[in-house]
């Protein structure tokens, strides 16, 4: 069973007379996400007290957490490069990182395949927001509301990319990924599906993912572009 949570508290808050409580939007129910975590998570990290690394690193105070920062736990090396580069575990990038880890850490060792279900994700990261160190509904605490990492249209992810244009694009990405794929210090792009690619694109482009060439680069991107550069990329792998 999730434990307690603490009670609300509006630390510093001013509020006049008679003033309604701001509430913040739940981000799901927790008790059903205890279901879903038993499910998903449970065979590769432990939750709550006494918990310890196993597969995964313990998931107790995860919120506002940089990634890769248990000094104990040996993780990734593209987990602890996007931690140097400023990424912390708030709510929106734990929803893009259990829908789908790839598409936000290129190159993690998680072999989970992500949960698409919104509801279910939403409910699972309640239950692990019971055991970090704010409660969920304290609007003044990280975080308040359900906000996916990208919100793409279907019409965006649906265009058809290009492969001839994106092998011309791709001069400005192989001069630090290379066409064979390995990685040598840098994720390896090859191969990845088209709507990861799109995804991470857009993360980057959104600045939701912490890495300034990469940020700057998809900034001078447009959609049918990043299309085509997911489509040669991924025709790449298939050679």
């Amino acid at each position: 069973m999730i434990k307690k949570l603490k009670p609300l508290i509006f630390a510093g808050a001013l509020l006049a007379p008679g003033t309604a409580i701001p509430q913040a939007t739940p981000i799901g129910d927790p008790v059903a996400g205890e279901q879903v975590y038993q499910r998903e998570c449970a065979s590769c990290h432990q939750i709550g007290d006494g918990a310890v690394h196993r597969i995964g690193p313990h998931l107790n105070r995860i919120f506002d957490r940089r990634a890769g920062s248990h000094a104990d736990f040996r993780y990734s090396e593209a987990l602890v490069r996007q931690g140097r580069d400023g990424m912390f575990w708030d709510l929106a990038r734990l929803h893009a990182y259990i829908e789908n880890p790839r598409a936000l850490v290129s190159g993690t060792r998680m072999s989970y395949r992500g949960l698409q279900d919104d509801e279910r994700r939403a409910n699972l990261i309640a239950y692990m927001r019971a055991y970090s160190d704010q409660p969920q509904n304290i609007p003044e605490a990280s975080p308040t509301a359900i906000a996916r990492e990208v919100e793409l249209s279907a019409e965006t992810l649906a265009i058809e990319g290009d492969v001839e244009y994106g092998e011309f694009l791709s001069a400005e990405c192989t001069t630090c990924h290379q066409r064979s794929g390995d990685h040598a210090g840098i994720p390896g792009i090859v191969g990845w599906p088209e709507e990861d690619f799109v995804v991470a694109m857009h993360a980057y482009k959104q600045r939701l993912r912490p890495h300034e060439v990469m940020q700057s680069v998809s900034q001078r991107l447009d959609d049918e572009e990043i299309a085509a550069l997911a489509a040669y990329f991924r025709e790449l792998g298939r050679e």
